[in-house]
């Protein structure tokens, strides 16, 4: 279990587990480019949320426990407090996947198919990190 209390296993809640709290999600989004890269770099590591992307393609956002957006300073993104608009993690835990909670997007990583209701924080960060040398990587080879 991550250290937020969000992790249920890759496919969904077990049967039988405790359902996640019914709070709303905040929501970091970042550029599509450094979010596709730590889209990989989670999954890799069994550590990836539901993940929605913007009807055109520029940028990801991440769902996050509540109460992230109070401390979430990493550059080049931003979390916003969804003070319950949109979708609160326990609405996760159904079989049948939610709409995305914003018009005009997506599900990249749709709740069913992420390994956790919401990305750890701190996980995030870091894969948001090394997503952003890689990048940086190519770009000085190219």
């Amino acid at each position: 279990m991550w250290e937020t209390g969000v992790s249920r296993g890759v496919g969904g809640s077990e049967p039988g587990a405790p359902q996640a709290p019914e709070e709303p999600c905040d929501l970091v989004t970042v550029p599509a480019r450094q979010g596709l890269e730590a889209v990989d770099i989670l999954r890799l590591r069994d550590g990836v949320g539901p993940v929605l992307h913007d009807g055109t393609c520029d940028t990801l956002g991440f769902l996050v426990p509540p109460g992230t957006a109070d401390g979430w300073d990493v550059p080049g993104s931003a979390c916003t407090q969804t003070y319950g608009r949109g979708i609160a993690l326990g609405e996760l835990c159904d079989d049948d996947a939610p709409e995305p909670p914003v018009s005009g997007t997506g599900w990249l990583v749709p709740p069913e198919g992420a390994y956790a209701d919401a990305t750890d924080p701190v996980v995030l960060r870091a894969a948001l990190g090394e997503a952003a040398r890689t990048i940086e990587a190519v770009d000085r080879c190219q």
